[in-house]
């Protein structure tokens, strides 16, 4: 999955996409959560060059945004991961792991953070599965009109006729813009 080919793709879903109405008191008030840790994120975003609102969504689908948790995978800090990626930690805070999995998913390296771009990085933080499959990833789009059928039920099982409940990264960034107006989308062209 290359960024090249993929950003207009990217482009095309964000500026097509629609919240669907029953779940837009539900993206609020994760936005709203997310918003309320804005100083822990952004400490990350300090150290990493990562913004802090893609670190806030990737949270919020690897653990529910648990600070008690690796953001690589969801898994408690206190011991070493056990799912991909395995073998991390433990780790004394949630920053530690931040910035650790941030780092070997390839995320600090990154210096043209675009709009297109934190949608790819999202997309990849959990597998190109859904690309491979030639699916929109609801890990992305999960809530929107541009989410589709199918979802990965464990590691390499896949379910044709699963509609994942989970909220998407796409759908939360924008109702964090809402709600943060410093946050201004930069746009391929």
């Amino acid at each position: 999955m290359r960024y090249g080919t993929k950003w207009p793709e990217y482009a095309r879903q964000w500026d097509g996409m629609k919240i669907k109405p029953a779940r837009l008191a539900e993206f609020d008030h994760l936005a709203a959560r997310l918003y309320a840790n804005k100083p822990r994120y952004a400490a990350i975003e300090a150290k990493t060059g990562v913004p802090w609102h893609l670190i806030a969504v990737l949270h919020l689908r690897e653990s529910n945004a648990d600070f008690r948790t690796y953001l690589g995978n969801g898994q408690p800090l206190s011991r070493k991961t056990t799912i991909v990626p395995r073998g991390r930690g433990p780790f004394s805070s949630f920053e530690d792991g931040a910035v650790d999995a941030l780092k070997i998913d390839g995320l600090t390296s990154v210096k043209d953070w675009r709009l297109e771009k934190e949608l790819y990085y999202c997309e990849l933080f959990n597998g190109a599965g859904y690309s491979n499959r030639g699916l929109p990833s609801p890990y992305v789009w999960g809530g929107t009109s541009v989410q589709r059928p199918g979802k990965y039920v464990a590691d390499g099982k896949f379910d044709p006729g699963v509609l994942d409940p989970q909220p998407g990264c796409a759908p939360i960034l924008a109702r964090l813009a809402e709600i943060d107006h410093s946050i201004r989308w930069i746009r391929e062209s």
